[in-house]
């Protein structure tokens, strides 16, 4: 219409600010959302059959929250990286389409939506004595993430999950030279350990049937708390990483590659002295094998430590006590913030005492104190991931630095002509 002016059409996208203020309401409306409903179902159930089911629930869902929690880390690590010089990229040997730390944080987005949306009707149908639908609910979501990561179409950023499927199978059959990646993840899986052990269980059960009955908290069931299985799959990650350090003695001859896989071979007294307390009586376990639990313990803590600070980090703090050959500056990552490093020491070193409790199978069954203790070691692998990532990448630099130089000192034969040329 003449005389009438266009509205311009950047007037009518809202800005990006608006959009983000929008998305976090609406998140906080579902949480309320499925913490109502959850919080009313668990409710209508009677006392003595509310804390095994929430027990249950519990188990099928826990590893999901975590594994999602660990994706939300990881996309900090990444953003953090994007911010400073750390050129992650290149320590990893990423392609070009490898997924940012935004595209990392949708992926846990979305996870974390559709994960606590399935426990709330997990809960609402079994309440309602809607029982066989309920059992269909985690057995639903465990089937669509599995198809999801093992997907050959391209969709779903088919380019990492390749990435990601192919650096685990070299993990577990270290058959090639072990790279920055292969021991990377490998040692992130330590951390995920009992993930890992919570997985086998809620599987074992969907495929006996057992899933929304309480069949399953028998002890000597198939599934039940005393499977020789939990303590295989806890320890399962630490042999992974175990073989590894060997392949690369075998390659590099290091003694440091030994030394390290020393390291990961204390893990294993600790998981099956714990596991026994089922499998002998109660004085024997009380006697003799709690102590030696104990004192692989605490070797498997304070070396792990050690071996954090000295190795995988390389800090200068502490250069006297820990012994560092060529102690390093401090780490630009954090902008030398000093107090930065006294807490990643003071919450490394605690959190490595309290992973004994973590992957205590005899422990296992305070399943609330477990959940909080292996969140906080994922906190503490991802304060671990700035440090060692840096460190990686500050060796990269100084080694091509040194290439480099070496590349513009002149040769021996140009050294001769020239003394040759300026004689008298």
């Amino acid at each position: 219409m003449k005389g009438v002016s266009a509205i311009p059409a950047v007037a009518i996208i809202p800005s990006p600010l608006f959009l983000w203020r929008v998305k976090v309401i609406l998140f906080l409306l579902w949480g309320l959302c499925c913490c109502k409903i959850g919080w009313d179902s668990v409710m209508r159930m009677s006392v003595d059959l509310r804390d095994l089911f929430l027990y249950e629930a519990f188990l099928y869902y826990n590893p999901l929250l975590l594994v999602a929690l660990m994706i939300w880390l990881w996309g900090v690590n990444l953003w953090v990286f994007a911010q400073s010089s750390v050129n992650y990229a290149k320590v990893f040997d990423l392609s070009q389409t490898h997924l940012s730390h935004r595209e990392i944080w949708r992926c846990a987005t979305w996870l974390t939506l559709v994960v606590p949306t399935s426990m709330t009707a997990y809960l609402y149908l079994y309440s309602h004595g809607e029982v066989s639908l309920a059992a269909s609910q985690p057995v639903l979501l465990y089937a669509i993430l599995l198809m999801i990561l093992l997907s050959p179409f391209d969709m779903f950023y088919l380019s990492s999950r390749f990435f990601f499927l192919r650096t685990m199978w070299r993990i577990a059959l270290p058959l090639q030279a072990i790279t920055f990646p292969d021991f990377f993840m490998a040692d992130i899986f330590t951390s995920m350990s009992k993930v890992f052990s919570d997985l086998e269980r809620s599987g074992c059960r969907m495929v006996h049937r057992q899933v929304a009955t309480i069949a399953w908290f028998e002890a000597d069931s198939i599934c039940g708390s005393h499977s020789v299985a939990i303590p295989l799959v806890l320890v399962l990650p630490y042999l992974c990483r175990f073989f590894q350090c060997l392949r690369q003695y075998k390659d590099t001859k290091e003694k440091t590659c030994l030394l390290n896989a020393l390291k990961y071979s204390t893990a294993v007294p600790v998981i099956f002295l714990s596991a026994l307390k089922y499998h002998v009586f109660p004085d024997v376990w009380i006697s003799f094998y709690r102590p030696l639990w104990l004192i692989s313990s605490v070797v498997n803590s304070l070396y792990s430590f050690y071996w954090d600070i000295k190795r995988d980090w390389d800090l200068s703090i502490l250069t006297r006590i820990f012994m560092f050959k060529n102690p390093s500056a401090w780490s630009n990552l954090l902008y030398g913030r000093s107090w930065v490093f006294y807490w990643v020491l003071g919450s490394n070193l605690i959190l490595r005492c309290t992973w004994t409790y973590k992957l205590s199978a005899h422990l296992r069954h305070n399943y609330l104190t477990v959940f909080a203790i292996t969140a906080l070691e994922m906190v503490r692998r991802f304060q671990w991931v700035f440090f060692r990532v840096e460190n990686e990448w500050n060796k990269m630099t100084a080694k091509q630095n040194f290439e480099l130089s070496s590349d513009m000192l002149p040769s021996e034969s140009d050294r001769l002509l020239d003394s040759n040329s300026h004689k008298v």
